[in-house]
């Protein structure tokens, strides 16, 4: 748990520093002869001027589009917090914008809308993050290009306090696209974290949840050298991966376990080459409660990568023998020949083998927390409840 705090408050200290020491622009000026020196953070942006343009002089959490009230339109509601590079702490005063085309597939036109941001068409708009971090866009959602296999998308980008130039973040697009192709999934650079939106629907509502993490990804970004110690970052999505199931709900198949239970609250502990059974056992204990108490939002896996004198029968009898012994109800136990397995695609997840003790949090497919080199002690059995409790508490 040291590490994890150690991490948090460089990382602190380092947003601080930056803050206080970074020249400021007005607001709406983005870009002047002081500034003119500092790197093009984030790289080029095709008309990173329009951010600025009939950008209010008041921005509130909140923004309703003209999409919301477009006869015909699906609507659309996307709210998450903002995060520091860190993915835990929120980050408030950040200027999001927006803009996508209509339920026709184009970036419309209308009178009153300045000649300058044609190309952006009317259906665009402004939120600052609040005190928590926290933002809500009401909308309706894009449908394609006219013609095209394109994925409908949202364009975002960012403006940071202490940041003089907005840099753009990974599209919004859907997870249900018939557009969007795995091919394509791949090839996203998640700036900000992934741009995957996966929607639910109330009543004639569709719903999406969307965190960022500011610098994740972002080249020149003054925090992107701040790295997880193990695994994928914080605001990546979960790759899916097929492990053997050795004891639990799924014993004897290889489902994955976030294409199968990726909605609800998940734990993914890794463990590599250098297994301590005693404390493994205590985690998995603690685990099992946690799941049980939970009554279901809550889905655990541990996952055994060990390659040393790797043999499959062995490996599944050890970890059916040990769920027994345990007397374990709901943790799965599943196993891997190695992290760097590409059959099972476990290899996508980039957990070290020497790993000891990595858990990741994960929420609707998105990496939410992670937490490396940690012992079964009370300290850290409470750090991953209040882990489990900000993401849920946020939802």
């Amino acid at each position: 748990m040291t590490k994890v705090l150690s991490y948090a408050t460089i990382f602190l200290m380092l947003c601080l520093w930056y803050c206080c020491n970074s020249p400021s622009a007005p607001t709406k000026q983005p870009k002047t002869a002081s500034t003119a020196q500092l790197p093009e953070i984030g790289g080029p942006f095709e008309n990173r001027e329009f951010f600025f343009i009939g950008m209010p002089d008041h921005i509130d959490a909140v923004d309703t589009s003209a999409g919301w009230t477009q006869p015909g339109a699906q609507k659309l509601v996307i709210s998450g917090t903002i995060y520091h590079r860190d993915g835990r702490a929120p980050a408030p005063g950040v200027i999001l914008y927006y803009y996508h085309t209509d339920k026709k597939g184009v970036y419309a036109d209308r009178e009153g809308l300045d000649r300058r941001v044609v190309r952006h068409g009317y259906l665009r708009g402004w939120v600052k993050s609040d005190e928590n971090g926290r933002y809500a866009i009401y909308t309706s959602r894009p449908a394609p290009y006219p013609g095209s296999e394109q994925a409908a998308h949202i364009h975002p980008a960012i403006k940071e306090p202490c940041i003089n130039q907005p840099y753009y973040i990974d599209e919004f697009v859907f997870d249900d696209d018939r557009f969007l192709t795995s091919a394509q999934r791949k090839r996203m650079e998640n700036r900000g974290g992934s741009g995957i939106l996966r929607v639910s629907t109330k009543g004639d509502i569709q719903i999406a949840r969307h965190d960022i993490v500011l610098g994740l990804n972002i080249p020149d970004h003054p925090a992107a050298h701040l790295k997880n110690a193990s695994g994928l970052e914080i605001g990546h999505d979960q790759p899916s991966f097929m492990p053997f199931h050795a004891y639990g709900p799924d014993k004897g198949s290889r489902a994955c376990p976030v294409c199968k239970y990726g909605r609800n609250q998940g734990i993914l502990y890794f463990v590599g080459n250098q297994p301590d059974w005693p404390d493994i056992r205590k985690w998995l204990l603690f685990l099992d409660q946690a799941c049980l108490q939970r009554n279901g939002d809550l889905i655990a896996y541990f996952i055994y990568g060990n390659d040393n004198a790797y043999d499959a029968a062995k490996r599944r009898n050890e970890l059916e023998a040990l769920g027994k012994e345990l007397g374990l109800q709901k943790i799965a136990l599943t196993y891997v020949p190695s992290f760097s397995d590409t059959e099972s695609e476990v290899h996508r997840s980039k957990v070290p083998q020497d790993t000891f003790n990595t858990f990741v949090v994960y929420r609707n497919r998105r990496i939410v927390d992670s937490f490396t080199g940690l012992k079964a002690t009370e300290q850290n059995f409470q750090a991953l409840l209040r882990s489990l409790e900000r993401v849920g508490s946020e939802e």
